[in-house]
């Protein structure tokens, strides 16, 4: 099979013929269909998280198809459609799994990081941690609900709620994968969003106002109310302190990032009125079941840039640089 392979951090993904890998007792044989590309791919790419392990084959936002399994998979058949995310397998026993609360596993691994991803023919996958898709989404457009939607989602989740009954004012900094996907759920959930991009960035504040923001700016913009809560996409500690001037008393900032850089000094007066600052970190299976319900339902339409598997660093370069809006997907079929 051929996939495309990260030798080592700060490095070009090699496109390279491997073996294709058998499904152990517990895991799904799936083919690929295609696989969503994110900034933590980026960050991988960039020796940023010290959990990576490599060589590895990157992707975390995998769609494909069943072809074989083992002995112990239970109620998953050959053929049928599923979703591998970026939590790839937990120990199921420490203090945090047994509450429900898996993403903080000490032991806790992940797809595209220390277990081979979806970008390749090829994978395998711990049927526990894969979920099952709604049909209504094709291949492409259903690969960034994996991870930049179910971050978004859990990211949502803690964002806090509104005042005395009113529809909530929710900021969102950085308006790539997960934003664009979380502007629709919130909207038709009845909250208020206020997007923020890049300065000059003209056509990612057009993009979120049809997508439902009421208001578009640079994250150094001062929207026209308060915030109840603020979600910071943007890897860039500078935001912090920035999102936290903009929230009210009681009011929340989320950071959805995997990582993000230093977070500069700031006055007790931003922090201080119970304002509360939180970070989102990896995902639960419950997460996954509860947003895939919900998109079943939500009308959330992905716009999403295909690229063949051989030109995943293109893909890459293109985040990066902030060269589209919407989502990136390695397309194999």
């Amino acid at each position: 099979m051929q996939a495309m392979l990260l030798p080592q951090a700060n490095a070009p993904l090699e496109l390279v013929e491997m073996d294709k890998p058998q499904p152990g007792p517990a895991q799904l044989l799936v083919r690929v269909l295609a696989c969503g590309v994110c900034r933590t791919d980026l960050h991988i790419l960039d020796g940023e998280l010290p959990q990576a392990q490599y060589p590895v084959v990157p992707g975390h936002q995998v769609v494909g198809v069943i072809e074989a399994f083992g002995s112990e998979v239970k109620g998953m058949d050959v053929g049928q459609r599923i979703g591998i995310p970026w939590l790839g397998d937990s120990c199921r026993n420490c203090d945090f799994c047994m509450a429900g609360r898996e993403n903080l596993c000490a032991d806790a691994r992940y797809t595209g990081c220390q277990i081979n991803g979806g970008f390749a023919d090829y994978c395998v996958a711990d049927y526990r941690y894969c979920f099952a898709l709604p049909d209504k989404y094709p291949d492409l457009q259903v690969a960034p609900l994996l991870c930049a939607g179910l971050i978004g989602y859990r990211a949502y989740r803690l964002a806090g709620g509104m005042l005395a009954g009113k529809p909530r004012k929710i900021g969102l900094m950085g308006f790539g994968a997960s934003a664009h996907i979380l502007a629709q759920l919130a909207g038709s959930r009845g909250d208020r969003v206020f997007a923020f991009t890049r300065a000059g960035d003209d056509a990612a504040q057009a993009f979120a106002r049809e997508l439902g923001a009421e208001w578009a700016g640079a994250s150094d913009d001062t929207p026209p109310e308060v915030l109840d809560s603020v979600i910071i996409f943007a890897p860039d500690g500078a935001l912090v302190p920035r999102a936290l001037a903009l929230v009210r008393r009681g009011g929340t900032v989320v950071c959805a990032g995997i990582y993000m850089s230093t977070i500069p000094a700031f006055g007790y007066d931003l922090l201080w009125g119970e304002r509360t600052l939180c970070s989102v970190a990896n995902l639960t299976r419950q997460d996954g079941e509860e947003f895939m319900a919900l998109a079943a339902h939500a009308k959330i339409e992905t716009q999403v840039h295909p690229y063949p598997l051989a030109e995943a660093n293109t893909a890459l370069a293109d985040l990066r640089d902030g060269r589209f809006t919407g989502a990136a997907v390695i397309t194999l079929t």
